[in-house]
């Protein structure tokens, strides 16, 4: 899928033009278009209404995706305190920095937004290092280039915009790159092939450039979207319906739940399981060690007066005793 971030939108366009442009550019292969309403951060308005019309209001191709999109022009960086509302009006925020100041603060600070458009036309102040930019790019942010700057606009204007690109792509290496049109009307639209033919020119390779036209600005679009559809972005929440709840049928209490090992609070002693009378019930080891002493014990006691006689009896009661054989043959 190739996607263009970047459809400019104002409040005055005839309607007739933007279907153009969208039919034209979904005719070149682009499947996912974004509609771009520019703001500056000075002229925001007390209540945030998103004005683009939505895709049931805009006669589109089949297969074609529409997104709203808001860019704010940034030269501060403390007037970033109502980003937060943009992101639930809009389905991409982007930021456009004008100063150096603002232009960190994009890169290593803010984080409401997934792309930073700048407008390579204009000569910056400041050069483009590799620290801040990578930075950038490993925290998920992409960096916009929008080839209709360059190929509507007047020598020193492509002049500024093919300096400023060479500088973006050595601080990136050709990564983090999202490339849209920014079109004002469908003849500054150009086609796939046509776009990574310039940026082979301008020194971006094929492989970037695919990247750049597909996979990179995927990633702008699911991000976006899991920021808004899911909990602290990590968690993507998805109505699954109603919870189900089986009713069971509820016996009649009897008594106040006194001896049913029920308490106050539902919490009480677990009652024994149920033990079949055929079978003989399972005794304790204390209570087998318990028998066993007392059946010891009792042993003990019983083997003293059965075997061994007691002092002053006879051994024997056998009356031939040699006392009595004496005394028989004296008399």
């Amino acid at each position: 899928m190739l996607y263009d971030l970047n459809v400019p939108w104002t409040p005055t366009i005839p309607p007739a033009e933007l279907e153009r442009s969208i039919s034209f550019l979904s005719s070149l292969g682009y499947n996912t278009l974004a509609l771009n309403h520019t703001l500056s951060v000075t002229s925001i308005p007390s209540q945030i209404i998103n004005p683009i019309p939505l895709q049931s209001a805009i006669k589109t191709p089949e297969k074609t995706t529409l997104l709203r999109r808001c860019t704010l022009t940034l030269s501060d960086p403390s007037q970033n305190y109502r980003l937060s509302s943009f992101v639930s009006a809009y389905d991409i925020l982007a930021l456009r920095p004008l100063t150096e100041k603002a232009f960190l603060a994009a890169c290593l600070t803010v984080t409401e937004h997934s792309l930073i458009s700048l407008d390579l036309t204009t000569r910056f102040p400041f050069h483009f290092k590799p620290k801040p930019l990578m930075a950038a790019v490993n925290r998920g942010i992409r960096f916009e280039i929008c080839y209709a700057q360059a190929t509507m606009g007047d020598s020193h204007a492509r002049r500024n915009f093919i300096s400023n690109f060479m500088g973006i792509m050595r601080a990136t290496r050709g990564r983090g790159l999202v490339v849209s049109s920014e079109a004002g009307n469908a003849v500054a639209c150009r086609g796939p092939a046509d776009v990574l033919n310039l940026l082979g020119v301008w020194g971006l390779g094929r492989e970037r450039g695919l990247e750049a036209l597909g996979v990179n600005a995927r990633g702008v679009v699911v991000n976006e979207g899991i920021k808004r559809s899911s909990f602290r972005g990590v968690v993507d929440v998805v109505y699954g319906g109603e919870r189900v709840i089986e009713k069971t049928a509820e016996k009649p209490k009897e008594g106040n739940g006194k001896g049913d090992g029920i308490g106050k609070k539902g919490k009480g002693k677990r009652k024994a399981d149920e033990v079949p009378s055929d079978i003989a019930p399972q005794i304790s080891k204390r209570q087998a060690k318990k028998m066993r002493l007392e059946a010891l014990k009792a042993g003990n006691n019983s083997s003293p007066q059965e075997t061994t006689p007691s002092r002053g009896t006879p051994i024997s009661d056998n009356p031939d005793t040699p006392s009595t054989i004496k005394a028989q043959t004296n008399g």
